[in-house]
This record gives C-alpha cells, sequence and structure tokens, in this order.
C-alpha cells in the first residue's frame, strides 16, 4: 500500500482490492484515492478480504473507531473536547478486546 510514495496516479484500474489492513485508515483512504484522481472515467470498486474471527476483523473495527472519533471531533470542534470525560479519554490511549 505505501509502495511508491507519494504523486502515485492508478487511474487506469477501476478496482482496489484491500487485503492487509492497515491500523491507520487514512493509509488505506490514500490507497484508494490514487485511483480517484483527474482522469478516472470508470467507477471505481473497493473490496477488503477480511476473515470472520482473525486480527484483521479488529483492525477493521479499530479503523471504524478512529474514524468516528476523528469525524466527531472535526464536527464538535472544542466543545467535543470539554464534554469528554476521563472514561473516554482512557478508551482513545488504550486498546482493549
Amino acid at each position: 500500500m505505501k509502495a511508491g510514495g507519494t504523486g502515485l496516479n492508478l487511474t487506469a484500474a477501476d478496482t482496489v482490492i484491500l487485503y492487509d489492513p492497515w491500523w491507520n485508515p487514512m493509509v488505506e483512504n490514500q490507497a484508494i484515492d490514487r485511483t480517484h484522481r483527474i482522469g478516472q472515467t470508470h467507477k471505481v470498486q473497493v473490496f477488503r478480504l477480511i476473515t470472520k474471527g482473525t486480527v484483521e476483523e479488529k483492525i477493521l473495527q479499530l479503523q471504524q473507531n478512529k474514524r468516528e472519533l476523528f469525524e466527531t471531533v472535526i464536527e464538535g470542534g472544542q466543545n467535543v473536547l470539554k464534554a469528554m470525560t476521563k472514561e473516554d479519554i482512557k478508551k482513545l490511549f488504550s486498546y482493549s478486546e
């Protein structure tokens, strides 16, 4: 996913297959966005291959939690930070199953 560095355009592709999820969902978003550059004329399909009961399934849930937190903070701004409890802050910096 990180191969090729910056500026890589894959507009000839119309399918993205993610089979090795990253802890950081933004890395995956960047990989997908490489197919959505100027010049893309096709609908792009994205497939995530996740096997039930594996660590990848847990990573996917962690990614979702990160996305939700990011959206909440961006949309809520300072009000979100003021409303956070001690337990909310602990959850941010811990990992549980």
